[in-house]
């Protein structure tokens, strides 16, 4: 079925809470196990249309978020999806008690109850309106930064489509682009403070009502963290520091020198890689589509009945309109048992990475659509995107056809932006960190705090150039998952170290390569992060031999590496 074919009907919210209900009650009356697994695969069944019906609303919005009928579907979703948790509470708490436990751990693994006893302390009756007025926010600011009109020369362009810009090789140009995006944000900035702070308070305080003294826990804990603490990540950070920030510096230092730049860099030159401007797809935006089929097809049979469904069945959204909502990202509709990708493409090299990370998450989806039950379907955050930021790498192996002539910019380009990106990604993760552990500190203070790390992650940033929102200590204002999913970025880092690994691979045995980028995926969500990672044969990135044997392999090969007649 294709996508603008998939019908939406609002539920009845007082019929889900009483079916749920029911459902609970003869789960914990079941008088075999027979009896409580049937109970059990009903309720997945059910879930998956209630599910889906979400997914549409939210897929429709993201789409143009100036339409007044999924705007309204929104606010039905964002009130009752707090309302529902109390109700999945209950079920959880009779599975947990059920006396066939042991039954379902010997059919079904344990971790379904791992998981379940990590979602038992995430909620509490008394915080629904928290997490309500919690979702009222993130959507406001979801709309406020796809409501963005930035004029720019004779036009006017959002976020998305002002990005080339931001990429010019012409230096005046380039910088009048990163002005003028800054400028919106600068014009926005009360709200943007203002939405952040109630977001910071809410959670702060939903975390005191459940008894853990401040939002950290609690956040731990939401994004489902079951093989790692924040200990680990402190670890991890203390080595991103030692081995990838000195790589990352060395990279940009280089970057500098081509472009006859001073060091450090600022925001408007650290954007331009290459003089004569940064790799660029070829073709038309069906062209990179019809690229990614000829990669998928040839990469595997599987990939290749996977990319050709997501085609025929409308199941991506890629063009970058007028009301569409920032960024990208790929989502699934479970009744269809099938993916879908949305996305802003802009005729920069992040077009291609959309047809190879955004497809990654979805194939890992399409492996695994069938599983029971439906939560192993997919793996904790960090463990999902080593599927993305991996295929990223693979797909090199159709780079020509992606860049025609820019291919060894790309390629350069690809692995220098994934050894950088860490020191950001880790600096992202620490802010949020200081930021949860001090809920009261104004927003002034909280651009201080940016401004601070970035010395210590990015010092290849100049911090008094020309753009004030940039330079000032703000830009973070610009990384959505800050408001929306906190805690989700350094998930990024651990896998992009993952990813490297399989980069790594690639060079010595593309085939060798994707027998473990299979096995690794085939396990769905069935394992922890960390034994999808053992029963897969790769390391782990808490190991910091792990990081330090990354940044040797990728410096030798950046440091050979050929752009002889590249400027």
């Amino acid at each position: 079925m294709k996508f603008s074919e998939m019908a939406y009907t609002r539920p009845d919210a007082e019929a889900i809470k009483k079916e749920l209900q029911e459902l609970t009650g003869r789960l914990r009356n079941a008088g075999s196990y027979e009896e409580a697994r049937a109970v059990f695969l009903e309720k997945e069944e059910k879930e998956k249309l209630v599910d889906t019906m979400g997914t549409l609303a939210y897929v429709r919005h993201s789409i143009d978020t100036r339409d007044k009928f999924y705007d309204g579907e929104i606010e039905f979703w964002d009130e009752i999806g707090p309302e529902m948790e109390e109700y999945e509470q209950a079920w959880t708490d009779a599975l947990l008690v059920s006396p066939f436990r042991k039954d379902f751990e010997k059919e079904y693994g344990d971790l379904l109850f791992v998981n379940a006893e990590i979602e038992r302390k995430t909620f509490s009756p008394e915080i629904i309106p928290d997490m309500q007025k919690e979702n009222e926010l993130v959507t406001e600011y979801g709309k406020l930064i796809a409501s963005a009109q930035i004029p720019f020369e004779d036009g006017i362009y959002t976020i998305s489509q002002l990005e080339p810009f931001q990429t010019d090789p012409d230096d005046a140009r380039r910088l009048a682009a990163w002005k003028a995006k800054g400028q919106w944000f600068k014009d926005n900035q009360e709200r943007l403070d203002s939405l952040y702070d109630g977001l910071v308070k809410l959670r702060d305080g939903m975390g005191r009502k459940l008894g853990y003294g401040g939002y950290t826990r609690l956040g731990y804990y939401r994004m489902q963290r079951n093989c790692w603490t924040k200990e680990d990540i402190e670890r991890f950070r203390a080595a991103v520091q030692k081995y990838l920030v000195p790589v990352a510096d060395s990279i940009m230092r280089e970057q500098a020198k081509r472009l006859g730049k001073t060091y450090p860099l600022s925001f408007a030159d650290a954007a331009l890689e290459f003089r004569s401007g940064n790799p660029r797809p070829v073709g038309t935006p069906d062209d990179i589509l019809e690229q990614g089929k000829k990669f998928y097809d040839a990469l595997s049979p599987e990939t290749s009945e996977f990319f050709r469904t997501m085609l025929d069945s409308e199941l991506m959204d890629v063009l970058s309109t007028e009301g569409k909502e920032g960024g990208g990202y790929c989502t699934s509709l479970m009744q269809y048992e099938v993916p879908f990708i949305f996305a802003n493409f802009n005729g920069t090299q992040g077009d291609v990475e959309v047809v190879t990370h955004e497809a990654g998450h979805a194939f890992a989806y399409w492996m695994n659509r069938k599983r029971i039950p439906t939560e192993y379907t997919d793996p904790t955050a960090e463990a999902c995107e080593v599927h993305s930021m991996s295929m990223e790498f693979f797909g090199w192996m159709n780079a020509e056809g992606f860049f025609g002539p820019d291919v060894r910019k790309f390629k350069y380009s690809h692995l220098a932006a994934a050894l950088t990106f860490i020191p950001y990604g880790t600096m992202v993760d620490h802010f949020q960190h200081i930021v949860y552990e001090k809920p009261e500190m104004s927003p002034a203070e909280r651009h201080a705090e940016w401004k601070r790390l970035m010395v210590i992650y990015q010092p290849w940033m100049k911090l008094d150039g020309d753009i004030p929102f940039f330079s000032e200590g703000e830009g973070w204002q610009r990384q959505s998952h800050i408001y929306e999913g906190p805690f989700y970025y350094i998930d990024y880092c651990l896998a992009q170290t993952v990813a490297l690994e399989f980069w790594a691979m690639i060079q010595k045995d593309p085939k060798t390569a994707w027998e473990h980028y299979m096995a690794y995926t085939k396990q769905g969500g069935s394992r922890t992060f960390v034994d999808l990672l053992k029963h897969a044969d790769l390391a782990t990135p808490f190991d910091e031999e792990c990081l330090k044997l990354v940044c040797e392999t990728a410096t030798k090969w950046l440091e050979n590496y050929d752009l002889t007649g590249i400027e």
